[in-house]
């Protein structure tokens, strides 16, 4: 019986979350010894053609030639998971989204006019169907395995839908906004990280993204107690998952206090 052929594609990132598969190291033997690892640029040069069992895409879209590749990929992909905060809410480079993208190309570039870009960075959803989500900047190890895992047994993965807060619970961590006054998003955001910035009595950042059912709201209010200015409300909501529906929409609602009138607002 043959083994199920696995692909690993680029577009839009920082190479993070390939990279924690590449530091999954001791798991990588037997994972190999499970699956046909047919497309993976960032660990070898060989390439088997498809179609391929599984793809994992790393990435966002934010030009012409990747509208067209995703497409591709898939066509050639039996199942699509998208892994990272870029290919799942694109990613950090969606700020471009609230602004004026033309004007950043006309600085930046001697001859903006050789450079083809959307106006907006997007995820893989919104081009083309994805069969599971992996969230994090960068992804959780653990629950990459479970992925991996999950898609050769022909299971869903079991991943975690709570907040963060629940993970400092288990751990024992002690609640930095309560202990601390420390502002923090761990209510409203998905667990998957072990709460490691309250776990050095950090807030949390927000780096898996949204929760299922978030009160972006009524966080945001908290923020403001805790002594954030609606500016600071609102570049907290914009960082990795900018482009998050929740997060998008709560930013949006702060940018009048803020002082956001340049640009292009955040409403697609």
């Amino acid at each position: 019986m043959s083994r199920p052929k696995l692909a690993v594609w680029k577009f839009a990132s920082c190479d993070g979350c390939q990279l924690t598969l590449l530091n999954c190291e001791d798991e990588l033997i037997p994972l190999a010894g499970e699956v046909e690892i047919a497309y993976f640029p960032e660990a070898t040069r060989a390439v088997v053609e498809g179609p391929y069992d599984l793809s994992l895409v790393e990435g966002s879209i934010t030009t012409p030639g990747d509208l067209e590749r995703i497409e591709q990929v898939r066509r050639a992909s039996r199942r699509l998971v998208t892994i990272g905060a870029c290919a799942t809410a694109g990613g950090i480079q969606a700020l471009r989204d609230f602004a004026d993208v033309d004007e950043f190309r006309s600085i930046v570039y001697a001859h903006p006019e050789y450079v083809e870009t959307l106006g907006r960075s997007t995820p893989v959803s919104a081009h083309v169907p994805v069969d599971f989500e992996l969230r994090g900047c960068p992804i959780d190890r653990g629950q990459l395995l479970e992925v991996l895992s999950a898609e050769i047994q022909g299971r869903a993965p079991r991943i975690s839908r709570h907040s963060v807060c629940f993970e400092c619970k288990r751990r024992g961590t002690v609640c930095v906004t309560v202990a601390h006054g420390t502002p923090c998003l761990g209510p409203v955001t998905q667990a998957g990280c072990g709460a490691l910035c309250p776990s050095y009595d950090r807030g949390c950042y927000g780096c898996f993204g949204p929760q299922d059912t978030p009160n972006t709201a009524s966080i945001a209010a908290w923020l403001r107690r805790d002594g954030m200015a609606e500016d600071e409300v609102l570049r907290v909501f914009r960082t990795f998952n900018a482009g998050a529906e929740a997060f998008r929409r709560e930013s949006v609602r702060h940018e009048a206090g803020a002082g956001v009138g340049r640009g292009r607002k955040g409403e697609p």
